[in-house]
């Protein structure tokens, strides 16, 4: 069963697609934001040479980067107006190769608690209509109060 949330936010949804736009490292290996509803962001991205390691397999880094966006996402999609969002420690264990077409991290939020948040994101790769587990994560996330999503003048 899926949890059902009430972001503290109302303009949540846009909140999180604008943080979502602006994240540089995002766009530079092709991540997609593909799916968001309160306390859920999906963050898709399709293989490319760029992304790839040694053995041809979206890079393990990568995969903690989706993995990490798509439960930040989540956890920010339940935090109130004017606060920003921090991953202040995850741990991740990588469960097959990321062999896939498309690689898509599934972010959920467990807990959205007034200063912290965990997640839960899992990652699957999807290769010729096949779907394999190959990463699942476990995050806490900080709620920054009084701090804009926006960069640091400087």
């Amino acid at each position: 069963m899926q949890a059902v949330f009430t972001p503290a936010d109302p303009d949540w949804d846009a909140k999180v697609r604008d943080s979502f736009a602006r994240q540089g490292a995002m766009s530079t290996i092709g991540a997609r934001l593909v799916h968001l509803e309160p306390g859920h962001a999906h963050i898709a991205v399709d293989y490319a040479d760029a992304i790839a390691q040694q053995h041809g397999y979206v890079h393990g880094g990568v995969v903690g980067m989706i993995a990490d966006s798509a439960g930040g996402y989540a956890g920010f999609s339940m935090m109130p107006p004017g606060a920003s969002v921090l991953t202040v420690e995850y741990k991740m264990n990588l469960l097959a190769p990321a062999d896939g077409q498309t690689i898509l991290a599934k972010g959920r939020v467990l807990k959205p608690g007034r200063t912290l948040v965990v997640t839960q994101t899992d990652v699957f790769a999807h290769k010729n209509g096949q779907t394999r587990l190959c990463a699942t994560m476990l995050q806490t996330l900080m709620t920054m109060a009084g701090k804009s999503d926006g960069r640091a003048a400087g």
